[in-house]
């Protein structure tokens, strides 16, 4: 019997250890904080059309536990982040509520596991208060047609103003041995001279496409330094190593004048319902909306508070790493497209 008892225990003890072992390496795989939990996600408008499902901005979200409450406000992009703190413990009940003043009241419940919520992405559709426009009002709407978006960008452009010419010689005597007194050929056997030149292009000018060439003496036994022709700007020096007899080089190089010009540009934007999108490059100005209002044309510069007169606009700039800005203009009441 105590033989038999003492393996009930050894067994036991086993049995407790491994399952201890198991839920430490439960819990590394699926970590877990009591502290706090962070919830991420986006606001949009609910379609049964998905590209009219615009982003929400400005819509007020909370999350709340039952005693702790934290609020906050979607961005431009419907993007929404908060975080709970406190003591969430698993199968606990989070509300979250979403509101604005466009749409009808959102609220949903989120139940918390051992898989924290801040890996999954919470999507919140809300239904817009004002009903789409029928195609029965439509006629005494006034009509926005042919619409345009006008940009400028400014760019840096090089004219060419002319070349620099330049020849310079490097007096030596060949055949004389080095004997370790630099300079000496590449080889160290001779005694060699070096020689240079330097250009200056002028005030606001630059040195484009440097190329030098020795064209006289034994041009076998030189060798020019182009270190400096990748990187030249307004001043340019170029060097050479003889070790023969005198030979003689030649520089050139085109001289050019940077200038700053605007280029005018258009592109068209995309309508899905009552709201039209366009993207435009970060180096963009003066943005304005070329369109006919019950076929009158008219221009609408958009300026920094993007107002328009038929339209509530938006903008927000990509994160990615091109930087885009995306417009979005949604119809006022009175307007179709």
């Amino acid at each position: 019997m105590p033989g038999r008892r003492g393996k009930i225990v050894a067994w036991t003890a086993f049995f407790a250890i491994a399952v201890t072992i198991s839920v430490v390496i439960w819990l590394r795989m699926h970590p877990w904080s009591p502290n706090s939990i962070e919830i991420q996600g986006a606001v949009i408008r609910r379609d049964t059309d998905t590209r009219k499902e615009l982003p929400i901005a400005d819509a007020t979200v909370s999350a709340s536990d039952g005693q702790l409450v934290t609020t906050t406000q979607s961005d431009a992009s419907g993007y929404f982040v908060l975080t709970l703190k406190g003591s969430v413990f698993p199968e606990k009940i989070v509300n979250l509520s979403f509101r604005h003043e466009n749409y009808k009241p959102l609220d949903l419940k989120l139940q918390i596991g051992f898989r924290s919520a801040e890996r999954r992405l919470y999507v919140a559709e809300m239904d817009p208060i004002t009903p789409p426009i029928t195609a029965k009002s439509d006629q005494s709407l006034s009509r926005i047609s042919n619409i345009r978006i006008r940009y400028t960008v400014n760019s840096v452009t090089e004219e060419d103003i002319g070349s620099a010419v330049k020849t310079f010689q490097i007096v030596n005597r060949g055949n004389v041995p080095c004997k370790h007194q630099a300079p000496c050929s590449p080889d160290g056997s001779w005694k060699a001279a070096r020689g240079s030149v330097t250009l200056d292009a002028g005030s606001g000018n630059e040195f484009r496409d440097v190329r030098a060439s020795c064209i006289a003496g034994p041009c076998p036994f030189t060798r020019i330094d182009t270190s400096a022709f990748a990187h030249a700007g307004r001043t340019v020096t170029v060097s050479a190593l003889d070790w023969s007899d005198t030979a003689t080089f030649l520089f050139e190089a085109e001289v050019v004048h940077g200038m700053i010009g605007s280029t005018v540009l258009e592109s068209y934007p995309v309508i899905y319902g009552q709201a039209l999108n366009f993207t435009l490059p970060p180096t963009e100005e003066g943005v304005s909306i070329e369109a006919e209002i019950n076929g009158t044309p008219m221009v609408f510069p958009l300026g920094p508070d993007l107002y328009l007169s038929w339209a509530t606009c938006t903008a927000r700039t990509n994160t990615e790493s091109e930087k885009s800005t995306v417009y979005r203009c949604e119809l006022k009441p009175g307007y179709r497209f």
